[in-house]
């Protein structure tokens, strides 16, 4: 079936370009154009299409007002277009924050090392995020919620009743709970009864933790952090696929969130329990020394590599460093990045947890280490925080 794409922005060459982009793949069509956020609204009530491609900077309504609007009138993929300035980076937040699904830049130059590479990002995004549409519009959800499943010993008590289900989103503690605010809101909010099944902690000891994520972790790390206490026993490191002049505003918005410290990593920093670091954009982030004194390493990104921060370097130096002492994380995110980390970790005796499909903007990332045998659990995105708790003792 074919995925219709609505594309937004006050540019009639933007539009034009973006359209001929997405109409050069059989499978997408773009099926109307909208000149600012006031006309998108109006039109994606009347086209309702798969997609939205918008830009952030439009006369009239501005993009992120957009995508709040539609967000509750009726929820879509929204693929945002920014520019790789520090204004656009925080612009690029509020919207991913306002219910977006992912950005690119607007210059395509940036997106990828040459023409042909960019244009099969956009479409290959476009497509991904078309997958997401029958999640966003679900009606709420009346059947028991699905545990999250174990690969090995059982987290979490096997029953589940039906009351129990119903509570999904009763621990949720920030506004912003999941890609789509209100969509996860108006599909798992629900009269609260008893609690969900208790997860159980596996005995295992740790003296740090890693998360790797890409489409869709901005919004995914937000909601983890920001439940974590201020008294967090062990160093976090972070890894997200983002461009070098967004993960600066990353960082401080998440400290501003966090009770614990959230940091952009520089090279030598020494890792300090309750502090989060999050790779720079651009760079790679390797671990070193020992666990205790461990130091961070940041290193050119290097020309061929795709991912630069990569999640599999950070997890593989995590190995080598803390052995069976990780517990890990990978999150929503395309591509299959934090598969071998992944595995060297498991190799090592570490823990490896995985993002459930249902809760990802893209399952690419959380789905190859599944598949391949290496996490441990897939939760839903709401009870990583719980979970992790619950694993730690706190």
């Amino acid at each position: 079936m074919t995925v219709k794409v609505l594309v937004v922005d006050d540019s009639s060459f933007f539009r034009r370009r973006v359209s001929e982009i997405i109409n050069a793949d059989p499978r997408l069509e773009v099926i109307g154009n909208a000149v600012n956020g006031k006309e998108a609204v109006e039109l994606v009530q009347k086209l309702q299409p798969d997609v939205i491609t918008m830009d952030i900077e439009m006369p009239v309504m501005d993009g992120i007002t957009a995508v709040r609007e539609i967000m509750k009138v009726l929820p879509t993929p929204i693929l945002m277009f920014s520019s790789l300035t520090q204004e656009g980076a925080k612009a690029t937040l509020d919207a991913l924050d306002a219910g977006a699904l992912d950005f690119l830049p607007k210059k395509f130059e940036d997106i990828a090392r040459n023409r042909d590479e960019a244009i099969s990002l956009l479409q290959k995004r476009v497509g991904e995020l078309a997958r997401k549409r029958m999640f966003m519009r679900r009606p709420l959800r009346t059947t028991p919620a699905v545990a999250p499943v174990s690969r090995h010993s059982a987290p979490v008590n096997a029953a589940l009743t039906r009351e129990a289900a119903l509570t999904t989103a009763a621990r949720t503690t920030t506004a912003r709970v999941t890609p789509t605010s209100t969509t996860r809101q108006t599909m798992h909010s629900a009269v609260a009864a008893k609690p969900m099944a208790r997860f159980k902690a596996s005995g295992k000891k740790y003296q740090l933790m890693a998360i790797g994520t890409s489409t869709g972790g901005p919004v995914a790390l937000q909601k983890i952090l920001t439940q974590l206490p201020a008294n967090f026993p062990y160093p976090i490191v972070l890894v997200q696929h983002m461009p070098a002049t967004f993960t600066a505003a990353f960082a401080a918005r998440l400290n501003n969130l966090s009770k614990i410290s959230v940091k952009e990593a520089e090279d030598g920093d020494t890792l300090r329990a309750g502090v989060a670091y999050l790779a720079p954009g651009g760079k790679q982030m390797m671990l070193e020394g020992r666990p205790g004194s461990a130091r961070l390493r940041i290193l050119d990104g290097g020309d061929r590599m795709n991912y630069k921060p990569c999640v599999d370097v950070t997890f593989g130096s995590a190995a080598k460093v803390y052995s069976d002492k990780v517990l890990s994380m990978i999150l929503t995110g395309m591509g299959a990045d934090g598969r071998e980390g992944a595995r060297m970790l498991k190799t090592h005796g570490s823990t490896v947890w995985a993002q459930d499909e249902e809760s990802c903007v893209v399952y690419g990332m959380p789905q190859a280490v599944a598949k391949a045998g290496i996490s441990t659990e897939d939760l839903p995105l709401e009870r990583f925080a719980e979970r992790i708790l619950v694993e730690v003792g706190l």
